[in-house]
């Protein structure tokens, strides 16, 4: 029987029903709030009911940035994902809940997403500790729970079988493939300036291992708590000898880092590599950040236009609304957290591509369990529209994607991509192997 198409006078009625929730054109079902009954929007999307996706979005708290544009990101495929047909030729709904980048409503929301909105999967939460928080509770509910966080905790193994990371590499990889860069060209000692969290431990870490790999020595290690705006006193604690400090900042204090970082060194300065996860969503050229000017910095999908030359690129920048220097089209000033939002895009086509292979129609334990081994099976991501930041190897085993990491330097308040690495240069021998856990 041919799919029944609602007509614009139902959308309208549906429209006006939804209180004010916007209607996509070809399904009557757009990015909605959390708010909003779930029969009334089953009644709006007809026959076929919508494959229902929790979003776990950071709307407040330290990842407030972040969020902010994982939403609109999380938008723009959607409207795309259902201008195509949506998945399995359904309509596809995403209800967004605001975690509060907080550990405890962080397992709050998986919880409700299960027993009251009753969603087929969740997605899309990015600091670690949430993630390490929630992500137990989402196997103990066995959902299929898929985070754009970057964290080690994933492809450590140490989580469940219903926990992947498909859209975004890990620290572990990224580090390991930058490492041989920053020796060959920073020096070999090193001190540390990292948050004193589960994000910031993994970069502590993994980063400490593969320098002295590699022949080098940590220096000094400088935890910071996530909610410091003052640093002055830490910097006492890099040594003279030191040849680089390695930066990952994250929160609201970046300005505060950066200035104090150069009221302390002045031109005895030593060389800088950072991760851009400390100016996300912050103009390179604000006042205040002039002392990074020749620094370097890792991206994972470069922020200015002309550094990756693929027609996906630009055609991704334009459907999320991003202009050449990075920022809103809409605001100059709101700059995007480019080299993360990517993943939330890149997940969603990922769940797509796993539920119209699998087959997965409904929330069944058989077809949880055929949608999670058919991710399993999945090796590669062609780039693409659907994958923009480049080809991905996926494996299995440890649910994690591995891709291609960019090196940057900060020239004239612009950065300039100076290396991009090999898929292979961040692969590492894994830990675990989640298809051996029972489902």
């Amino acid at each position: 029987m041919a799919e029944r198409k609602i007509t614009r006078r139902e959308a309208l009625r549906a429209a006006g029903a939804l209180a004010g929730a916007s209607v996509l054109t070809k399904f009557g079902v757009r990015l909605l709030s959390a708010s909003v009954p779930n029969d009334t929007v089953e009644a709006a999307a007809g026959p076929r009911a919508p494959l229902r996706i929790g979003f776990q979005v950071h709307r407040t708290g330290i990842g407030a940035v972040y969020g902010r544009w994982y939403e609109r990101v999380g938008n723009a495929a959607l409207r795309l994902i259902n201008e195509q047909g949506g998945i399995a030729g359904r309509p596809v709904q995403i209800i967004v809940e605001d975690d509060g980048t907080d550990p405890k409503r962080g397992v709050e929301v998986v919880e409700k997403f299960v027993n009251q909105h009753r969603v087929d999967f969740i997605f899309g939460t990015l600091f670690s500790h949430v993630v390490i928080a929630a992500a137990p509770r989402a196997g103990e509910l066995k959902v299929p729970y898929l985070v754009v966080s970057e964290g080690y905790h994933v492809a450590s193994g140490k989580l469940n079988r219903y926990v992947f990371q498909p859209g975004i590499t890990d620290v572990r990889a990224q580090v390991t493939a930058v490492a041989p860069w920053i020796v060959k060209h920073l020096g070999k000692r090193a001190t540390l300036i990292f948050p004193d969290y589960a994000f910031g431990h993994d970069h502590r870490d993994f980063f400490s291992a593969r320098l002295r790999a590699l022949g080098g020595e940590v220096a000094a290690l400088v935890p910071i708590p996530p909610t410091e705006t003052s640093f002055t006193r830490y910097f006492a604690r890099v040594p003279r000898n030191t040849d680089f400090i390695y930066h990952v900042m994250v929160g609201p204090g970046v300005l505060t880092f950066v200035k104090e970082l150069g009221e302390h060194f002045g031109a005895r300065k030593p060389k800088l590599f950072g991760f851009i996860d400390s100016l996300e969503g912050v103009d390179i050229a604000t006042p205040g950040l002039e002392y990074l000017e020749g620094s370097f910095l890792w991206e994972a999908f470069p922020r200015y236009t002309g550094n990756v030359k693929t027609a996906f690129e630009q055609q991704y920048r334009d459907r999320v609304g991003v202009d050449a220097n990075g920022a809103s089209k809409a605001d100059p000033k709101d700059v995007s957290t480019y080299s993360h939002m990517f993943g939330v895009w890149e997940t969603l086509f990922v769940i797509k591509r796993a539920v119209e292979e699998s087959g997965y129609a409904s929330r069944t334990p058989a077809d949880y369990r055929k949608f999670i081994t058919t991710l399993e099976g999945f090796t590669s991501f062609p780039e693409s529209l659907q994958h923009p930041q480049g080809p991905k190897r996926f494996n299995g085993k440890l649910h994690q994607v591995f891709g291609h990491q960019f090196i940057s330097q900060v020239r004239n308040k612009r950065l300039v991509v100076v290396h991009r690495t090999a898929i292979e240069d961040g692969l590492y021998p894994p830990e675990g192997d989640y298809t051996k856990m029972p489902l």
